[in-house]
């Protein structure tokens, strides 16, 4: 998706220009992708419409550029914009896909893979070709191994006061 910030690059209002240097700034600082439209240059009279007629305001006027969407849809104007960036939230104002954070983990870092595909788990080597159960009992073996000796210390630490 497309973020568009419609502009207006001929305004004498220095108010409309700074804002619209802000929120260009801050997209390019965080490596936003978007495009600029320019709702004063000749032949751009439909989105000057597109924008006015599905911008918000708080008051009965047009709305002013800057105005941001996400393609069709309409994100909000600069003091959204601004908002959303103090309180970092930019990438929801601006209905973007968040991206998803893959993690990979890790049941018990005894287990390590082998370069000539066996699995090592404590000690114990197993081909791949081995069945998925064995391993996942090895696995939950070991895990209880570990509870165990957890338990049994907590309970040793309870019972002698003086450690």
């Amino acid at each position: 998706m497309v973020i568009k910030v419609y502009i207006s690059g001929i305004s004498g209002n220095k108010e409309v220009k700074k804002h619209q240097q802000r929120v260009m700034m801050i997209l390019d600082s965080k490596n936003i992708e978007y495009t600029t439209v320019d709702i004063t240059e000749p032949g751009k009279e439909n989105e000057k419409e597109f924008m006015q007629q599905n911008s918000k305001t708080n008051d009965s006027k047009h709305p002013l550029p800057p105005q941001l969407f996400n393609e069709e849809l309409y994100c909000g104007d600069y003091e959204a914009f601004d908002l959303a960036n103090e309180i970092d939230e930019l990438d929801k104002f601006l209905k973007m896909s968040s991206s998803v954070s893959k993690a990979e983990i890790i049941l018990d870092q005894s287990a390590k893979e082998v370069d000539n595909g066996e699995v090592n788990i404590n000690g114990i080597s197993s081909s791949r070709g081995a069945s998925a159960e064995k391993v996942i009992d090895r696995i939950e073996e070991t895990s209880s191994i570990v509870q165990d000796e957890t338990l049994e210390s907590k309970t040793e630490t309870d019972e002698d006061p003086e450690t």
